[in-house]
């Protein structure tokens, strides 16, 4: 695999951290970075601005379906910000997805069989050219379940917990940590049990516990894969 672009496909529960990892491999190696949990939180916000999550946690799909046929979604680089912001029907949403609103709703969207075909589709079309770091829920077993390099990210639900509300509470958002908690063990049961590509490690994943380490410590454990794997014949 000498010179050759290859995919890079990061899974694992909610707040392991994966965007910030995934962001830093990009960074490092070059490739572009992909967050697809941004896809589905942009269908997420599209669902609630139409009031369908207004009297029920689980709107009726036919009516998700139809919102979802209006959703046209694009990945753009913003230099002064230095990141990769999801515009929504032309719309930059990419800080309006983070809220805890749109957590709390983003998990029955992700179930949904026909959102995800629409968003899986969108994902292969971006990875065609490889050179690609892309992170979620399925992207080794199903958007790419031949990506060259596949990473499996976990770390204990109460590093989780404080790391999200950590993050929440850096952005002003006033949030309690038994709030945080009860929100990722919810997407959690959502995540893992549902029956359209459920959050599993793929078969030739390699995990990585993240608990007690640092960005720059799983930078250095990323190194020695990935050079590895550039030297195989």
């Amino acid at each position: 695999m000498k010179n050759q672009k290859i995919i890079i496909a990061l899974d694992g529960n909610s707040s392991c951290g994966k965007s910030t990892y995934a962001k830093r491999i990009a960074t490092e190696i070059g490739y572009a970075y992909i967050d697809t949990g941004a896809m589905y939180r942009s269908v997420t916000l599209a669902a609630m601005e139409k009031g369908l999550f207004d009297e029920t946690e689980a709107p009726p799909i036919e009516q998700i379906e139809e919102v979802l046929k209006t959703v046209e979604l694009n990945l753009r680089f913003n230099p002064h910000k230095q990141r990769t912001e999801i515009f929504l029907n032309g719309r930059m949403v990419e800080d309006l997805i983070r809220r805890m609103e749109v957590a709390d709703h983003v998990s029955y969207i992700a179930a949904i069989s026909s959102v995800r075909r629409k968003m899986v589709e969108y994902q292969r079309k971006l990875g065609e050219e490889k050179g690609v770091v892309m992170d979620g829920r399925d992207i080794g077993t199903v958007v790419f379940p031949k990506a060259e390099l596949k990473i499996f990210l976990t770390a204990s639900p109460e590093v989780r917990a404080i790391r999200r509300y950590k993050e929440l509470i850096e952005k002003g958002m006033l949030v309690e940590l038994e709030e945080v908690r009860l929100n990722l063990e919810k997407r959690d049961h959502i995540d893992s049990s549902r029956e359209d590509s459920p959050l599993k490690q793929a078969d030739d994943s390699i995990v990585l516990d993240n608990s007690e380490m640092t960005v720059e410590e799983q930078m250095v454990w990323f190194r020695e894969k990935f050079d590895r794997l550039r030297t195989e014949e």
